[in-house]
């Protein structure tokens, strides 16, 4: 097996052959004058099992991963894996307004064409992988979350929202403590209180966490609702960083314990590393 990184994930994916002992070739991506992406794998031919790991995110990187298969493939890899630490425009799953594309859809079929195999982590629906023909896995970065926090003392796992209660039951019982969600109940038209649904949060160390974290405006809201509750101290842990329009220094000006995110996306705070997980799924036989 060799690793190929791609310019979005050179950390994960180094970790990752470190961890399987597998060879590594980090690709060599640079841009043509014209803002065009340009990349190379500096080998004279791949007699062997290729993964690429590489995000989808932002366009450039997309267009980075189309370009890496394609020369993966004509240098003779036997089988292509593409992991897709985070799988962008998985949120356009489907059409909300007519005249609107399947967005995911396109994405996945498009990237299918040149792969054998497909992991994802902490896709945002993991139907949109049914679009792949070839074997694929959505792997889950919550047990990565909780042994970060293991030693951390923490009392409360919440999730922002019923929907992702499921991510914060996976980390509670890792934790083995317990856990819940937020909701949000609307006072007037313009006031919204935000508690846990069931659970009392006075006096304890509470950890939010959530699959992604964009503009950051609900941690905010609900890291001001737990401490008018009680919340001796309040943590953030998510799977994607995006951080988008300065979020990350509102989140950290606004006297959260810590905020964190996996090494899906490699920003300053990515210090929970999925690539155990990764390493353990490459392993399995297929």
């Amino acid at each position: 097996m060799i690793i190929v990184g791609g310019s979005s994930s050179r950390d994960l994916a180094k970790e990752m052959s470190n961890i399987l002992g597998c060879a590594y070739i980090q690709a060599a991506t640079t841009k043509f004058p014209d803002g065009e992406c340009y990349t190379r794998i500096d080998k004279e031919s791949l007699n062997d099992d290729l993964v690429i790991v590489q995000n989808t995110y932002p366009d450039s990187n997309l267009i980075e991963m189309f370009l890496l298969q394609d020369a993966v493939k004509k240098m003779g890899a036997k089988r292509i894996t593409l992991v897709i630490p985070y799988f962008g425009y998985a949120r356009q799953d489907r059409v909300f307004k007519p005249g609107e594309p399947e967005s995911a859809k396109v994405m996945a079929k498009h990237l299918g064409m040149v792969c054998d195999r497909v992991f994802t982590v902490d896709i945002h629906k993991e139907s949109i992988l049914d679009y792949f023909d070839c074997p694929h896995k959505d792997l889950k970065a919550a047990p990565a979350i909780a042994d970060h926090f293991k030693t951390k003392g923490i009392d409360l796992v919440l999730s922002p929202d019923l929907g992702a209660k499921d991510r914060a039951k996976a980390v509670g019982e890792r934790l083995g403590v317990p856990y819940d969600h937020l909701e949000k109940v609307r006072l007037s038209g313009s006031d919204v209180k935000i508690s846990p649904a069931q659970m009392d949060c006075d006096g304890k160390n509470v950890l939010i966490v959530d699959d992604m974290i964009s503009t950051g405006g609900t941690i905010v809201a609900a890291k001001q609702a737990l401490a008018e509750a009680g919340a001796k101290s309040v943590s953030v842990a998510c799977t994607h960083g995006l951080f988008v329009n300065n979020a990350l220094e509102r989140l950290t000006g606004n006297a959260l314990e810590a905020v964190l995110c996996c090494n899906t996306l490699e920003n300053e705070v990515s210090h929970i590393s999925v690539a155990g997980i990764i390493s353990d799924a490459l392993k399995e036989k297929w």
